[in-house]
């Protein structure tokens, strides 16, 4: 798959997980594809942070200490319905991978997970979302 830059308006892909090289890795890799990264190592420091309000996108590790990638995307949802999120889970566990993805989980990918395989993921729900602001604008235009 050939992966298009992002525009000159940078979209925000927010990583949240406790692992400094994973961070590390996604960090390079979501900079590499033309995007802006912001990175945390905690669930309750992404939503203290107020960076919510921008994200484009939310790649989130499922376990974390404290508060794990699951309620931190019951909050995104709460306040951000559309926005999407992309579970990446060291182990698999289907119970949980089936919960993530009924409650609104755009993917759920494991570690290691491939680079080439982030991006095809991280690009798809970038456009999805952008399509349903498109035909939302559409829809509120013509009424």
């Amino acid at each position: 798959m050939h992966f298009v830059m992002a525009n000159v308006e940078r979209q925000i892909v927010v990583a949240v997980d406790d692992d400094r090289r994973v961070r590390e890795s996604m960090e390079s890799l979501i900079e590499s594809a033309g995007y802006t990264s912001v990175m945390f190592s905690s669930g309750e420091e992404f939503l203290r942070s107020g960076s919510l309000a921008a994200a484009s996108c939310v790649i989130t590790d499922v376990r974390m200490p404290g508060m794990d990638g699951i309620e931190v995307q019951r909050r995104i949802k709460l306040e951000r319905p559309k926005l999407p999120v992309i579970f990446v889970s060291g182990r698999y566990n289907a119970a949980t991978r089936e919960r993530a993805l009924n409650e609104g989980a755009f993917e759920f990918l494991h570690k290691p997970f491939d680079a080439v395989g982030l991006l095809e993921v991280l690009q798809a729900a970038l456009t999805h979302t952008r399509e349903l602001g498109n035909a939302f604008r559409a829809k509120s235009s013509k009424e």
